[in-house]
């Protein structure tokens, strides 16, 4: 019996050094000294044999079993720092090498996107993109733009006054700007006419709710000359909705009341969701409600008041005329697009903006 200890030890010892992967070296212990293993049987086969030779054979057996272990340990050590090694050489990363998934390439945010889009129409028209400044003063935001000293839009629940707090109603009080007018009269007092413009940017007003924010963004439009007409105000305007809508849309005008213009109008483009208010499954439009007409900005001719305060710069309002528009740049990207709440255009919610 302790002859055949000996020779398995042999054999399992020849074996471990064999081992040429882990996988085999566990291979080769499940052979010696697993479950049903000859050395492991011979240990509980022991106390069968006769008293004298129990003692011999069992400390026999013990002392293969612990030198068999310590082999595979040792072993094992040594072929898992090889492969480790190995593993390292194979999979060595090159920090040159693109990322895999390759990193998701940056894209305009929405309202970046549906201003430029804008812009490329109107200079297409020919006209020429203007800025100003967002704090302005209370003359160039109302008073210029023949705002009455009773306008709704001059109290503090609708307009950001700039602290220490001053008179309202004093022309230099300064304000954050409640849309991109005030540009009409700083571009009139520093160009004489001809004057074709739009001025994009940021205007402030106090509301917040699906469909306003206090901060949006906004495209004024004017054009003056010295035969400008109403007809002139709608052929642009229809030449944007196409452009931007679609080129089966028309437009309509509404007669409407805008403090700088006279006269004005809301501008409604034909809806492009139905035919008619009624979508293809028969149901009444949700975007246009039915109408078959859909809001988009406000417009008109200059008021010749407007004109008076740049007489001196050559806008005798006797002499030439002109036409605005203003439209919020949210509006028209939720319109084209199907944003159902403004705020959304805001959160930074990934899963919205990567949609565009």
């Amino acid at each position: 019996m302790i002859e055949r200890i000996a020779e398995i030890e042999r054999e399992a010892a020849e074996a471990i050094a064999a081992a040429a992967t882990t996988q085999s070296l566990e291979d080769v212990r499940i052979r010696y000294l697993g479950r049903k293993a000859e050395l492991p049987n011979l240990l509980r086969g022991v106390a069968e044999l006769p008293p004298e030779q129990r003692a011999a054979t069992g400390k026999a057996a013990n002392q293969a079993r612990q030198g068999l272990d310590m082999a595979i340990e040792r072993r094992g050590g040594e072929l898992a720092a090889a492969e480790l090694d190995q593993r390292l050489v194979q999979d060595r990363l090159d920090v040159t090498l693109p990322g895999d998934p390759l990193p998701a390439i940056g894209r305009l945010h929405l309202i970046t996107s549906t201003r430029r889009e804008i812009e490329d129409v109107f200079i297409g028209l020919g006209f020429n993109v203007a800025e100003g400044p967002e704090v302005e003063t209370v003359y160039y935001n109302f008073d210029a733009l023949n705002h009455a000293l009773t306008h709704p839009s001059r109290l503090l629940t609708d307009t950001f006054y700039l602290k220490p707090a001053q008179d309202i109603f004093d022309p230099e009080t300064a304000l954050l700007r409640v849309h991109t007018s005030p540009m009409q009269i700083r571009a009139m007092e520093r160009q004489p006419p001809p004057i074709y413009l739009i001025v994009p940017g940021r205007v402030y007003r106090l509301d917040s709710d699906a469909t306003h924010t206090p901060q949006f963004h906004q495209i004024e439009g004017l054009a003056v000359d010295d035969d400008i007409t109403l007809a002139d105000l709608r052929g642009t305007l229809l030449t944007f909705a196409r452009a931007i809508f679609g080129e089966q849309r028309e437009v309509r005008m509404r007669p409407h009341f805008f403090p700088f213009t006279e006269p004005s109008v809301e501008v409604d483009v034909s809806c492009f969701n139905c035919v008619q208010g009624v979508t293809a499954d028969g149901q009444r439009c949700p975007l246009c409600k039915g109408t078959a007409w859909i809001e988009i900005l406000g417009a008109g001719m200059v008021d010749p008041n407007v004109f008076e305060h740049v007489r001196e710069h050559g806008y005798d309002p006797e002499q030439v005329q002109g036409f605005a528009f203003g439209m919020g740049i949210e509006r028209i990207a939720m319109l084209k697009h199907g944003v159902p709440d403004l705020r959304l255009l805001y959160d930074n919610d990934i899963r919205l903006l990567e949609q565009f």
